[in-house]
């Protein structure tokens, strides 16, 4: 008896004739487009704000007199800090390059994860968006919301929705493991601090990536400062975690979906959010930040949206597959930080 031949495409990949293509417009690529280079933007100039040296002079603003004085002063104070940080940020030739660096790299890390989906979209036929870029305005976050793409079509198989799903992740793993390893290999010794003469500090907790990585190059990963590339490394595990938990819309979420069928994701999220219930509160004592409370809300709203039914639900996953998921949760094991943030 003759032994089939191994055939990748058809048991990994196999694409779905009966969805059509359709190819983005140019007026999509030009508003796509034009949210990346407002992300890029919006991400450059969070990086001035975490690696800045020196301080930059509040300010100055004549007293509101009338109602109307008093209603625009906040913006007019916040636009006059944002344009003050950016002056300052382009006299210092140091501080600007540093900051392109992590904007570039960390935009590099959303962009292989929603090439990973896209990607897989059009290789079973499904109908997907070019990723849509989120910018956060200036002094909020880290300069971006994420990234998304918006599937349009049917997913025709239970192969299909773990494919899609795990595509991501794993492609915007791999270029943040890239970044970690330029953390590593640009690291220089942490300056003394005298945080006498500071108030409260924020301390960014290392992912188990770095640490790890940084055992490989022998490097003491407590004690070296923070460098755009580990900025970037650290945005960049935090979105790969948030999006791996097995809820709703997210790529955990699908992964799960597919791999355990309804009934087990359902319980599987409920546990999910109740375990973020339980850190929320832990992480105010202990670290004093309330990011716990902020994904339990976001856990919570993702637990109100119903999961997308694949046509063709009896398709066997396959044992490459359930390897995939496998390293999918090890991805998951080395970015995820309960307490990414320790304020001091």
């Amino acid at each position: 008896m003759n032994a089939r031949p191994f055939d990748f495409r058809t048991r990994f990949v196999r694409p779905m004739p009966y969805f059509y293509r359709v190819r983005p417009t140019a007026r999509a690529w030009l508003f796509h487009v034009a949210l990346l280079l407002i992300t890029f933007a919006t991400a450059t100039f969070s990086g001035m704000l975490l690696m800045a040296t020196d301080f930059v002079s509040e300010p100055t603003l004549a007293s509101p007199v009338t109602t109307i004085d008093y209603l625009l002063y906040p913006f007019a104070y916040y636009f006059q800090a944002v344009a003050l940080f950016a002056v300052h940020g382009l006299r210092d030739v140091v501080l600007m390059t540093n900051s392109l660096l992590f904007s570039t790299t960390l935009l590099t890390i959303l962009a292989a994860h929603e090439a990973g989906h896209y990607i897989a979209c059009r290789r079973y036929g499904v109908q997907a968006t070019l990723p849509y870029f989120l910018p956060a305005p200036p002094f909020l976050g880290m300069g971006t919301f994420g990234a998304f793409i918006k599937i349009r079509s049917p997913i025709p198989s239970r192969r299909a929705l773990f494919d899609i799903a795990v595509a991501g992740p794993l492609a915007g793993f791999a270029v943040a493991i890239l970044a970690a390893c330029a953390t590593l290999l640009t690291a220089q010794p942490a300056a003394p601090m005298d945080v006498t003469s500071i108030g409260s500090v924020a301390i960014f907790n290392d992912p188990w990536l770095l640490r790890l990585l940084a055992r490989v190059f022998d490097v003491d990963v407590a004690h070296i400062a923070p460098n755009p590339f580990f900025f970037a490394t650290w945005v960049g595990c935090l979105v790969t975690a948030l999006n791996l938990m097995p809820v709703g819309q997210l790529d955990g979420g699908h992964i799960s979906f597919a791999v355990f069928g309804h009934t087990i994701y359902k319980w599987l999220a409920r546990f999910t959010f109740a375990a973020m219930l339980v850190i929320a509160p832990l992480g105010w004592f202990w670290h004093h930040i309330p990011s716990g409370f902020l994904y339990a809300v976001l856990l919570g709203v993702m637990l109100r949206f119903g999961h997308p039914q694949p046509l063709d639900e009896g398709d066997a996953l396959g044992w490459m597959r359930v390897l995939l998921a496998v390293l999918a949760l090890i991805v998951f094991g080395l970015t995820f930080l309960p307490f990414p943030l320790t304020l001091t």
